[in-house]
């Protein structure tokens, strides 16, 4: 596939599959196209040229079948000023009948247990990233795409965030995330280099980070 914005070749000629159980990783500079690809591959966009197919369907954001199988973390300006940590995570579990039992658990794991009753605007940065990552994490999904997570998180935030990527693939979700760091692209089972909207490489991360340090 290909996207055009103008006169700008965003992505150029892309051929991606991932799998049930796959972790995939992107890697590239600003401007790489990795946030349009990701755009693409979550029906939020689509290619000016070329197929995107979900489940051997046709992908496209409005689908249903969509909707309730394809989890996305993106933006921390996505949340409700007016609602809670916990509020949110209500509101996820409600529209995907999902037990809200499991909201203490998420946000334990993220650290957020102190900061359930807050409003975004009095969390930090860090702490907006993981109720993002938390919402995602609270509703079903077969296949979860991430922008940039690790995106404002400390050291040991990021280190978990490696473990719960690796969690996710290990139950059988296709895991597609765009990131800066090398690190959390070990996490992955393949990583693909763009750049100017190409794929330079794809491999295994040992491949792949060889290949970009030398």
């Amino acid at each position: 596939m290909s996207r055009t914005f103008g006169e700008r070749e965003a992505l150029r000629s892309v051929d991606l599959e991932v799998a049930a159980g796959e972790c995939v990783a992107l890697l590239g500079p600003n401007g790489s196209g990795k946030s349009t690809l990701l755009r693409i591959a979550c029906g939020r966009d689509r290619p000016t040229a070329g197929t995107v197919e979900f489940d051997g369907e046709p992908m496209a954001e409005d689908d249903v079948r969509v909707r309730v199988r394809v989890a996305v973390v993106g933006d921390a300006l996505s949340c409700y000023p007016d609602l809670t940590a916990r509020q949110h995570l209500e509101l996820v579990a409600v529209a995907h009948d999902v037990p809200a039992v499991r909201i203490d658990a998420l946000l334990r794991e993220q650290r957020l247990t102190g900061h359930a009753d807050s409003l975004p605007g009095a969390l930090s940065s860090g702490q907006l990233q993981a109720l993002l990552l938390a919402s995602a994490l609270l509703r079903p999904r077969d296949l979860l795409v991430l922008d940039e997570p690790e995106q404002r998180l400390d050291p040991r935030a990021r280190g978990r965030l490696a473990d719960v990527l690796r969690a996710e693939s290990d139950k059988g979700v296709a895991v597609l995330f765009a990131t800066h760091q090398p690190e959390l692209a070990r996490a992955a089972h393949r990583v693909i280099a763009l750049d100017d909207g190409a794929v330079v490489a794809d491999g295994s991360p040992d491949e792949v980070l060889t290949v970009a340090d030398a």
